[in-house]
């Protein structure tokens, strides 16, 4: 039973390191912007076809099979920020972060349906060899799961150093910390505007294609993710990143667990599950401190 139970957890501790990488992505984009980008599943699925694009046709290795992965969503995150979002944000008023929101649920439908008429319908898979499972202490898990595991925990690391070590990281924690005290110390979040897209698409765009290497790519990929996504982000706080990480974690682990006692196809039930008790009983979700939301 205990095994059987440590075989869930760590299940979820896979799949949380993948969604944490979108909803740090969703975070970043939130705490500089000021709204939810809900366009970040598109950037997702854009991701996992542009790794099966780069592996299954040019043949290029691992690493830069992520690294077009991050800057095909990028580039066309900021691309379609710049064309859609912009122009609303511009005109400041009580409905603009609705309106954003709304626009974006918008470009992921035309995004997702751009890669349905380009790709078709299909599911596509990833040309590598199939391996067999590994058994540590009596668990079972996947080659690929781990590489999948060891390279978010690396782009989490990589992400911390930038924001701990770098002019513009620093200057984006002090936006998703406290806005209006970063703008008192000459902090501007509107011209992080188009770095915090192009980085929160890109690391969605990563963690699609590993999502893809691991099961396969079709235009609905981040689609199907978007309500865990969304509550990893809220449980942690939406405009913390560690707090991302760790609700994503949280997700992932309920999610597993919760196949124990209801079959896989209710499994997004704890995601919802997780939104609801978290506006009920910490509004604010768990890393962040009792002056709410950001403003």
């Amino acid at each position: 039973m205990f095994t059987e139970f440590a075989q869930y957890v760590l299940n979820g501790l896979v799949l949380g390191a993948l969604i944490a990488l979108p909803a740090l992505g969703l975070t970043l984009i939130f705490s500089v912007q000021g709204f939810v980008n809900f366009s970040v599943a598109a950037q997702m699925t854009v991701g996992a076809y542009a790794a099966w694009l780069a592996g299954a046709y040019l043949g290029w290795s691992s690493i830069l099979m992520l690294l077009f992965a991050f800057l095909v969503p990028g580039m066309l995150g900021v691309a379609a920020d710049r064309l859609a979002l912009a122009p609303i944000r511009r005109q400041s008023g009580a409905h603009t972060a609705l309106m954003l929101a709304v626009v974006s649920i918008a470009l992921n439908l035309a995004i997702e349906n751009a890669l349905r008429f380009l790709f078709g319908s299909n599911l596509n898979s990833f040309d590598i060899p199939v391996e067999r499972n590994l058994q540590i202490w009596g668990l079972s898990v996947g080659p690929q799961q781990l590489r999948n595991l060891v390279t978010a925990l690396l782009i989490a690391v990589a992400l911390a150093a930038f924001f701990s070590l770098t002019r513009w990281g620093k200057a984006m924690r002090a936006v998703a910390d406290n806005t209006d005290l970063a703008r008192l110390k000459g902090i501007e979040p509107r011209n992080l505007a188009n770095l915090a897209t192009f980085i929160g698409m890109g690391l969605a765009g990563i963690g699609g294609s590993l999502l893809a290497i691991d099961t396969s790519v079709d235009p609905s990929t981040g689609s199907r993710l978007i309500l865990v996504i969304f509550s990893a982000s809220v449980l942690g706080g939406l405009t913390s990143l560690y707090g991302a990480v760790l609700g994503a974690l949280i997700i992932g682990v309920m999610g597993e667990v919760a196949m124990i006692a209801m079959p896989p196809v209710y499994q997004s039930l704890t995601a919802f599950l997780a939104i609801l008790f978290i506006l009920l009983v910490k509004p604010t979700g768990l890393l962040v401190g009792a002056e709410g939301v950001r403003k």
